[in-house]
């Protein structure tokens, strides 16, 4: 990430002392940022999808303003959380896709009426959200590695710095996440 860092930790210390503009500010600062993370998280997903990454960062924002006084201890905390909240905004969506599909909230349209509907690959991201809860379950820390290196893009360096931890450690603790996910996705 190339955020210039004392900004944006002024910024979050602003945030979250409740200086209301400070958010604004904050998001004018990261928004690339952002929306490059959410961009990641559209990669393996169809085109077309009816969410897009800038949907997402705005959905973002507005979970982000209704968060009050958080005490944010770095920018990759600040960006760990970001990815946490945007994989609850796609999981959200892939849900309601879901739910509408199984005739949940449906409009009814005759069969000759229907031409080509999208499918959308919204059960893969439901999987994988299991997956996580299901790891979170077991190790917490491993789950909060996942999501700042998948959705984030940290590196492991950076991920030791916000966790505190020694980098052989997040390597570790990553190495057997990814094992761990990949049997859970597979059904192992």
């Amino acid at each position: 990430m190339n955020l210039p860092t004392a900004e944006v930790t002024a910024l979050l210390d602003a945030w979250s002392q409740g200086d209301p503009e400070a958010l604004a500010q904050l998001m004018e600062v990261v928004q690339k940022e952002l929306h490059q993370i959410a961009s990641r998280a559209f990669k393996k997903e169809r085109a077309g999808h009816t969410l897009q990454p800038t949907a997402v960062v705005h959905e973002l924002y507005l979970k982000l303003t209704a968060q009050r006084q958080v005490p944010w201890q770095s920018r990759g905390e600040f960006f760990s959380a970001a990815a946490g909240l945007m994989r609850n905004i796609l999981v959200d969506h892939a849900r309601k896709h879901r739910s509408r599909k199984r005739g949940g909230q449906a409009i009814r349209i005759p069969l000759e009426d229907v031409v080509d509907l999208p499918n959308e690959l919204a059960p893969e991201v439901i999987a994988l959200n299991d997956a996580l809860i299901e790891l979170a379950r077991r190790s917490r820390r491993q789950s909060r590695i996942v999501e700042m290196r998948i959705f984030v893009g940290l590196t492991l360096e950076e991920i030791a710095a916000v966790e505190k931890i020694a980098l052989s450690t997040v390597s570790r603790e990553w190495t057997t996440a990814k094992l761990f996910l990949l049997c859970q996705l597979q059904g192992s």
